[in-house]
């Protein structure tokens, strides 16, 4: 397990398994964000064994499937309301990190300079530059 620290409160990572989950308890996680949709793994990484898996260590589970090159305004909104309602820092997870990098962007477009979540992502590896626009259209509806 890889964590990528895009900001204090939020990182993102590669997959996780539910043998991660004392890892993440123990770098003080207090809400894991799976942006993973079932179809894509196998069904032990499914959302439900994962809630299982998070919620019995104490933290709070959202899921967030996000398709890839179809991330909607919906995934947007849930991504905002997860991290606003978080008591302490989020890990969203996916198959490698890029997709909750980018509903992140969207979800925080607004708060930030699109310039700058562009430029978070990108020292992970993740290039948001295609998503700019959009970026720049949630920030316009704050």
């Amino acid at each position: 397990m890889e964590i990528r620290s895009l900001t204090e409160d939020y990182a993102v990572s590669p997959q996780i398994e539910p043998g991660d989950v004392p890892a993440l308890v123990a770098a003080g996680f207090t809400t894991i964000i799976d942006n993973r949709p079932d179809g894509e793994i196998p069904g032990a990484l499914h959302t439900e064994p994962m809630r299982r898996a998070v919620e019995a260590a104490g933290l709070v589970f959202v899921a967030n499937p996000v398709i890839g090159g179809a991330i909607s305004d919906g995934n947007v909104l849930a991504q905002r309301a997860a991290i606003a309602g978080s008591r302490g820092p989020v890990l969203a997870y996916c198959a490698s990190g890029n997709r909750s990098s980018i509903v992140w962007a969207m979800a925080e477009a607004g708060m930030q300079p699109t310039g700058s979540l562009i430029d978070t992502a990108a020292r992970w590896g993740y290039n948001l530059e295609p998503y700019r626009d959009r970026i720049e259209g949630f920030a316009a509806t704050r």
